[in-house]
């Protein structure tokens, strides 16, 4: 069943030709970036260096960061820098719901660092920032891609209660590599987060990468999982290793893989699967509504 070409990759190998991004150019773009730096605004574009900014950003379209760009976690993927975070921007919410305004966007997507140090995983930040987006911008549809808040499940009510469509959670590897990419987190608790979150009545959507040295049974798995605790959305990419701190890639997952894994989700009944090698958790999100 599994016999599609997977292309292995030395740790300084060349990216393969389906890797290459467009650079970041235009005035769509440019706009982008001035909105960014004079609201004094941070996208997981930037933080968690996306390849596709160039795209994105020349389409007009950005993901903010919100509760500042510091980490408590410590994932052997992220990008975005790892620390004790500063204290609350508390004018944080309008300037992201003025910015998206300004922008004209349609479907904004908001994620934010892990706040691990704060009772509440930094919920109010969370329910103000798309509550006084969708002040601002009535028209516009929201998706949240929210962390891991540690089962504190009344934290997870506030930050899906704001008036968000889409409410998304990232398990962002299979089940036998959570230790090595994700140790801080569990596979089972963000499983449930989702099953809460839909039972909330929201939309549901999750992400994960390949190219970490999983098998394509454990793909096969994770994909089960996620139907089983209802989940509607799902986007699996390709894992680009950020700086030589972090993990190594273990392949170059070949785009007819991708392709078979986006069957394979819909066999399982997902309403939308976004599967390639530059696909992450926001790109093209507005499809998924």
């Amino acid at each position: 069943m599994f016999d599609l070409p997977v292309v292995n990759s030395a740790p300084k190998r060349r990216k393969p030709d389906w890797l290459r991004v467009k650079l970041p150019i235009g005035e769509e773009f440019k706009k982008v970036r001035r909105l960014v730096d004079e609201y004094k605004l941070h996208t997981i574009c930037q933080s968690g260096s996306c390849p596709n900014m160039g795209e994105c950003w020349g389409a007009g379209t950005a993901t903010f960061m919100i509760l500042g760009n510091t980490c408590t976690r410590s994932c052997s993927f992220c990008a975005v820098k790892t620390g004790r975070p500063p204290e609350y921007d508390e004018d944080e919410p309008r300037r992201v719901a003025e910015a998206i305004k300004l922008m004209q966007v349609k479907h904004a997507v908001i994620t934010s660092v892990n706040r691990d140090e704060r009772k509440d995983r930094g919920a109010e930040i969370w329910y103000h920032t798309v509550r006084l987006t969708k002040e601002f911008s009535p028209e516009t549809t929201i998706e949240t891609l929210i962390p891991d808040v540690r089962a504190t499940w009344d934290a997870l009510d506030r930050m899906i209660s704001a008036g968000q469509e889409v409410v998304s959670h990232n398990m962002e590897t299979v089940r036998e590599l959570y230790r090595k990419v994700r140790p801080q987190a569990k596979y089972d608790r963000s499983l449930e987060q989702i099953k809460r979150t839909k039972d909330a009545g929201k939309r549901t959507k999750s992400g994960f990468m390949v190219g970490l040295g999983e098998t394509k049974d454990q793909v096969m798995e994770i994909l089960d999982d996620l139907r089983e605790h209802d989940c509607d959305v799902v986007t699996i990419g390709q894992y680009l290793q950020p700086t030589k701190m972090h993990l190594e890639v273990a392949e170059y997952v070949h785009p007819d893989i991708f392709k078979m894994y986006e069957e394979e989700g819909y066999k399982r009944g997902f309403d939308f699967v976004e599967s390639g090698p530059l696909v992450r958790s926001s790109y093209h999100a507005e499809r998924h509504l």
